[in-house]
């Protein structure tokens, strides 16, 4: 990942820098200490993260931001800041903002949550993927949702979740998304479960307690033998394999922590697959 770092003290700036070069969480690509000299920095090196601070000498964090956010709309922010006030937050929020990290600098926080937003780039950027494939592919290619109907209970009766009552859901869900060309960036999971009931919280539920359900299967099959067929093939394209790790580890007893799921990173690795098995 490509990483911009914006913050008039330069001490964060070289803590901030230390943190992602220790832990590996991208490059470096630039760094400026006030609004205006950042803008024209950032708009030359195109980051896909910007650490910002949200008071800043010549130009704020806020406007920064808004600014960008027109130019670039792919740009993800991280706002750094020792304001707390409730108003300049929830200004960040609506436009676009969803993490916020407070100073004095937690090493351990800024890694978690850089972790969050590097994933959620990279889902988006296979989303957006998937559905070129589905746009460059002609209506009737489509219309036939037999094989890949075929393919998704497979996968589901290999990660032992055939018989959950989540598992129709997200058949279903499945062949929306396909015979519609969904673009699962402009949707969430709760409305496309809208599309099958009036009680969309319930479904969505469902499915994501089936999906946690195949994470502790499939993580069970790599205690068992790591080089597991189901476990290698799945264990990365239809979860986060540090999460499968951290289930591992629960399942072991040696965490009180769960790994977590995506379901949308679910879905889309579920597509993806039957879409190649397919081709």
């Amino acid at each position: 990942m490509r990483i911009f770092i914006l913050d008039d003290d330069k001490s964060v700036i070289r803590i901030l820098k230390k943190i992602i070069e220790d832990k590996e969480l991208g490059q470096v690509v630039g760094t400026a200490r006030d609004g205006k000299e950042g803008l024209e920095k950032i708009r030359t090196t195109t980051p896909d993260i910007v650490l910002i601070d949200l008071l800043m000498p010549k130009v704020d964090g806020l406007t920064v931001i808004k600014k960008l956010k027109k130019e670039h709309p792919g740009i993800e922010f991280i706002m750094i800041s020792q304001v707390s006030s409730k108003d300049m937050v929830e200004q960040a929020y609506k436009l676009g903002v969803e993490y916020y990290i407070y100073k004095p600098i937690n090493a351990i926080e800024v890694e978690a949550i850089m972790k969050k937003v590097i994933e959620r780039i990279e889902i988006n950027r296979s989303i957006s993927k998937i559905q070129q494939i589905f746009s460059d592919k002609p209506q009737k290619e489509w219309e036939n949702l037999k094989h890949y109907e075929q393919c998704i209970n497979g996968i589901l009766m290999k990660l032992g979740i055939m018989g959950e009552k989540g598992a129709e859901d997200i058949i279903k869900v499945s062949k929306y998304i396909i015979q519609n060309n969904i673009n699962l960036n402009q949707i969430t999971i709760r409305e496309l479960c809208s599309k099958f009931t009036d009680n969309p919280k319930a479904m969505e539920q469902r499915i994501r307690r089936t999906i946690g359900i195949a994470m502790s299967n499939i993580a069970s099959l790599g205690i068992e033998d790591y080089m597991n067929e189901t476990f290698v093939e799945y264990s990365n394209s239809l979860f986060n394999f540090e999460q499968v790790r951290k289930e591992m580890e629960f399942i072991r007893g040696k965490s009180n922590k769960r790994g977590s799921t995506n379901t949308k990173k679910f879905l889309l690795g579920l597509i993806s697959y039957c879409e190649n098995m397919n081709n």
